[in-house]
């Protein structure tokens, strides 16, 4: 009796079917950091911890160099990609061609960014969505895997621009918002290349082509892509304490100013009114008291009145220049209490 044939199954494995061997040892999670980093990278990578902790602690209050400092960045990046990657009029430039034609449209990116306020705010809300578009394709690894490239590239490429529009929108929070993400995501990224050598960054870009069946991460990956959020949280807080102070501090210094305006103005009113006074008649009345002026001072209106009409009757305007009256004097009356002998003889 013949022995009945097994059937020949082809599979992936290249190991034996039905061969009873241990499974291929997947990739170890231990953290060991990288023996001999190059210099260059090594330089690069600590120069961009310094902008991270700018932008992170200091990106509202630093508006101006954040904007030029993300101009120069993202312009020199975009063409440094081209150029280095791409041929230009038939012909492969070199690496350092390459960083010199980047760096000088860079710059000019960067001034632009930075003296035209509208063209920065929308830079900052660009880099704000696919800051927030590349956390969410490496959180969700384990829940969604895109179908098509096409998936994760639009997404990145609504949320830029949903927060460029939100950013022009909305100036000031969004700007801590996204200077606070996007720092915070600059530190993770260095942390992540002297950790385990962008192992992020090549995970992002996986992502980003949706490619199948991608081994998990490890923990150390984790904790690095939670402290993101978290690096956030604290540099947008400690935007929001500066703007707080900065703020505090404007209105004390206008409130100062307001109140030297005010005691200018009253010592300039005084000084009117002292001009506006009659020149050396009216300041010794104004200083004296009442109790301090002379009897004469407060004759009584009557008196006043009969001495005028007696002055004014015809029996005495032929003895006028012998009698002298001053009724508009403040100081005293000068008329005689006694008329002449010689005016009462009629």
């Amino acid at each position: 009796m013949e022995k009945a044939l097994l059937p020949l199954v082809v599979t992936s494995d290249p190991r034996p079917f039905n061969q009873q061997l241990p499974e291929p040892p997947g990739p170890k999670c231990v953290l060991e950091p990288q023996d001999s980093p190059e210099l260059a990278p090594t330089l690069v990578c600590t120069l961009c911890c310094c902008f991270g902790i700018i932008y992170c602690c200091f990106g509202y209050r630093c508006f101006k160099a954040v904007m030029f400092l993300s101009g120069l960045l993202s312009g020199a990046l975009v063409i440094f990609l081209l150029c280095h990657k791409e041929q230009v009029l038939e012909t492969q430039l070199s690496l350092e061609v390459s960083a010199g034609i980047a760096l000088g449209i860079g710059f000019l990116c960067g001034l632009v960014t930075m003296l035209v306020r509208s063209v920065g705010l929308f830079l900052t809300g660009l880099l704000l969505g696919l800051t927030l578009g590349a956390g969410l394709l490496l959180g969700t690894e384990p829940i969604y895997q895109p179908p098509s490239a096409w998936v994760p590239g639009g997404a990145l490429v609504g949320l830029a621009l949903l927060g460029a529009l939100l950013t022009l929108r909305w100036p000031r929070p969004f700007t801590v918002l996204g200077t606070a993400l996007l720092g915070a995501a600059v530190l993770v990224a260095c942390a992540d290349f002297f950790l385990e050598g962008l192992a992020l960054g090549s995970r992002l870009g996986q992502r980003l082509q949706a490619l199948p069946a991608l081994p998990p991460l490890c923990w150390y990956s984790w904790v690095l892509l939670g402290a993101w959020p978290a690096l956030g949280a604290l540099g947008a807080l400690a935007q929001w304490k500066l703007m707080a102070e900065e703020h505090g501090g404007h209105t004390s210094v206008v409130l100062s100013r307001q109140q030297r305006h005010l005691q200018l103005l009253r010592i300039r009113q005084q000084e009117a009114k002292w001009h506006r006074s009659p020149p050396g008649v009216g300041f010794y009345h104004r200083q004296l008291s009442p109790n301090t002026r002379h009897p004469a001072d407060s004759l009584a209106p009557s008196y006043l009145q009969s001495l005028q009409e007696r002055q004014l009757s015809p029996s005495t305007q032929a003895t006028a220049p012998n009698t002298v009256l001053d009724l508009d004097s403040d100081c005293g009356s000068t008329v005689p209490l006694t008329t002449p002998s010689g005016s009462t003889q009629t």
